[in-house]
């Protein structure tokens, strides 16, 4: 899993076929908490790129898909996003996954 230390998360999509993205930020403890389980899922699935995005610092990543609550994950195949969800259950993590997994 990679963290955005600069504002291109259209770079990462652009140069990845699979991408899967947690939308956070470090005042949001539900974010804190689902954190471990995203990761824990990155090393499971090596053929997608996991992405921590802190939606506060990087508004124009934030805009790649429609965040409106945290933590939201979504998937973009081809530079395109295919699902979203927010909450911390694990299969809402599992069912954005398996859209671009095939699973």
């Amino acid at each position: 899993m990679q963290e955005l230390n600069q504002d291109n998360l259209n770079e990462i999509l652009t140069n990845n076929s699979k991408v899967i993205v947690q939308y956070g930020a470090a005042w949001c403890g539900a974010c804190r908490l689902v954190k471990p389980a995203f990761e824990r899922l990155s090393t499971e699935n090596t053929d997608v790129v996991f992405v921590y995005v802190d939606a506060e610092n990087f508004p124009a990543s934030r805009e790649l898909a429609n965040v409106e609550n945290l933590p939201t994950f979504a998937s973009f195949k081809d530079g395109k996003l295919v699902k979203q969800s927010t909450g911390t259950k694990i299969e809402s993590i599992e069912g954005v996954l398996n859209e671009i997994t095939g699973n």
